[in-house]
């Protein structure tokens, strides 16, 4: 069914009160920072009306809590050498008020991808004063509410921006009663040798160096990219976790799965290698750590690899250890090398290994899990989300898995893939073998 979105409002929204940082204090960029994408990360959450908060109550949480972000409420400048650096002027957040011509129920029960990409505000990366985070409540005829948003993934990464929003709710919920500061001291998690020694080829691992993968993929027409939704149920999950035997998280489990069934569904030869890129949260890896609600970015990236003809044959338990040994690596002595690194490149122009639309990362995949996130229970005073609406996905091979919303329990996979390959997948998908 055809959705019709309207804006109302558009307004910019500042903290309710001074944040600490402010005063247009500038920031760097950590090297963690500068390895994240150049562009804002899109997310959907829809409340039925019995469970949607009213629109104000949504904002005057919104700027309280901004005060304890205040990178969420500056903005991107330049310093004295003409690098990216934050600017923490507390200059706001753009706030866009919509309605849609429909009930939320409704629009749900059908391809919700029709209209999702008008949930969401379109940030313009060419405007040098453009919004770091900006937030649209789109109001449905039933009263039911979708809260959608974009942020720089620069400013912070997804452990970051679900800390972010979990408060955000609790401020609604509490009437903006003061919450803990999560922690922001970005000096506190770069700290350099004296002197800097990296010891890996960071600039082709994070970075688009002239030795980069990234370089070797292909791409494809973006109509020719399917996005499609693989919903696995908690029996299915502790199935898996059954067949694979001995200890392993949700994630591994599914990874392999995952990882065994697409590579299938490619039809790739057997004599081909493939691999994942798999994000990893590198907070309690560091030495000394760094806590868990850290504000920022701080994810590399592993890269379990298997020949095609021994992943498909390989036995789960097995495939599952290749992902655990790839991720292992991601230790504490690779994490110092790549912040070394960062104090090496310092004044260089890095670019960060994003891939664009259309990429095609056939024969490897790209995932990122989001099963630690708590997104799924925000609940900004009258209960939780009832639906995560993904946004586009528009490179193929890239996977995400997130906790499923409401009652049903298990874990969402929204992957794109190429439109070829959907069929041959959905028909294997639940196989475990």
């Amino acid at each position: 069914m055809a959705v019709a979105v309207e804006i109302t409002r558009s307004e910019v929204l500042r903290p309710s009160r001074a944040s600490a940082a402010g005063g247009g204090r500038r920031s760097p960029l950590t090297v963690f920072d500068r390895a994240a994408t150049d562009w804002y990360i899109p997310v959907a959450f829809a409340w039925d009306a019995a469970a949607a908060p009213c629109n104000e109550d949504v904002k005057e949480g919104l700027a309280a809590v901004l005060a304890r972000f205040p990178r969420l409420a500056g903005r991107f400048d330049v310093d004295g050498c003409d690098r990216r650096c934050f600017n923490l002027n507390d200059a706001g957040v753009r706030v866009i008020e919509a309605t849609a011509d429909a009930r939320l129920a409704d629009a749900l029960a059908h391809d919700v991808a029709a209209h999702v990409n008008e949930l969401y505000p379109k940030a313009n990366m060419e405007n040098a004063d453009e919004p770091v985070l900006q937030v649209q409540l789109t109001r449905y005829t039933c009263g039911g509410l979708v809260i959608g948003s974009v942020s720089h993934h620069q400013v912070a990464d997804g452990q970051s921006m679900s800390v972010f929003f979990t408060e955000w709710a609790a401020a609604v919920r509490t009437g903006g009663a003061v919450l803990p500061t999560p922690f922001v001291d970005r000096a506190a998690v770069a700290v350099t040798r004296a002197p800097p020694e990296p010891a890996f080829d960071h600039r082709n691992i994070e970075f688009k160096g002239e030795q980069s993968r990234s370089h070797s993929y292909g791409s494809l027409p973006l109509d020719r990219i399917k996005n499609l939704v693989v919903h696995f149920p908690d029996e299915f999950v502790a199935g898996l976790k059954s067949h694979v035997g001995g200890r392993c998280s949700t994630f591994q489990c599914l990874l392999a799965h995952a990882w065994k069934k697409i590579t299938a569904a490619r039809d790739l030869p057997p004599e081909e290698y493939t691999q994942v890129r798999v994000a990893v949260n590198c907070r309690g890896r560091a030495s000394p750590a760094v806590p868990t609600d850290y504000f920022g970015n701080m994810v590399l990236w592993a890269f379990p690899r298997m020949q095609v003809r021994d992943l498909l044959s390989s036995s789960y338990a097995t495939v599952v250890s290749v992902i655990r040994d790839a991720v292992a690596s991601v230790d504490e002595q690779y994490i110092q090398s790549f912040i070394d690194f960062g104090e090496v490149a310092a004044g260089e122009e890095l670019t960060p290994t994003a891939a664009p639309p259309g990429t095609v990362f056939c024969p490897d995949l790209e995932v990122d899990s989001w099963l630690g996130f708590r997104f799924h229970g925000l609940d900004f005073g009258r209960g939780p989300p009832r639906a995560f609406l993904p946004p586009d996905l528009p490179v193929e091979g890239m996977l995400i898995f997130v906790p499923s919303c409401g009652e049903k329990g298990g874990v969402e996979m929204y992957m794109a893939l190429d439109d070829h390959h959907v069929d041959a997948l959905r028909q294997i998908c639940y196989a475990m073998d």
